[in-house]
């Protein structure tokens, strides 16, 4: 039988439903919002046990976001995800560069994606970055090096990537960082999912 509610009520019923399904299993409360809101973005239990958060890493994200820290993206549809107008509250903005005409050319010159290089053009920001990366591995990639070699210093990496070709090992590599992290293992994630961890990190703040 279809179920009317209004919209405020579908919301709250999809989120007893995860509750309902999840059973007894016990989370770092810091960390349940994130990975509920993760399932309820993809309707995916696997999230439960894929996701993974370096020490403290919800409350480092919260703590920056509520200083006015900027969040960028490696695609448009994770920029446009995000809740912008609850960032902008607490003085932050999304950045994304990968359609950057400057961008775009220098890739093309260098013969590398334009996630790496958008990853670059990032790292010349003036504001303290929380990076939500939710489709390219090389963007991971590139952001491994730029901290080992000084260059960046991201307040929290959001490594959910999606697919096949080092996507893996690429979040594998930002686990041994030393940054914080919120990660997906595995082989899914999406620029849905990074969306939703910068969502529940600032739904977290609006409460």
């Amino acid at each position: 039988m279809i179920e009317i509610m209004q919209p405020q009520q579908i919301e709250e019923r999809s989120f007893q439903i995860i509750a309902d399904t999840l059973g007894s299993r016990v989370f770092a409360p810091e960390n349940e919002p994130v990975i509920k809101r993760v399932i309820h973005t993809t309707a995916d239990f696997d999230y439960a046990d894929n996701l993974v958060f370096s020490a403290g890493a919800v409350e480092k994200g919260i703590e920056a976001l509520k200083s006015g820290c900027h969040i960028v993206t490696d695609t448009s549809m994770a920029m446009a995800g995000i809740n912008k107008p609850a960032l902008g509250r607490l003085g932050g903005q999304v950045h994304c560069f990968i359609a950057d005409p400057d961008v775009a050319k220098e890739a093309k010159a260098r013969g590398v994606t334009r996630s790496a290089v958008s990853m670059e053009k990032a790292a010349c920001l003036d504001s303290p970055c929380i990076f939500a990366i939710g489709n390219a591995p090389t963007a991971l990639i590139a952001l491994h090096e730029l901290i080992r070699t000084g260059r960046v210093r991201p307040v929290l990496i959001i490594g959910v990537p999606v697919g096949f070709v080092n996507v893996v090992e690429s979040k594998e590599l930002i686990m041994t960082s030393g940054v914080p992290y919120i990660v997906a293992r595995g082989r899914k994630g999406g620029s849905n999912v990074a969306a939703a961890v910068c969502n529940a990190l600032l739904y977290q703040i609006a409460r």
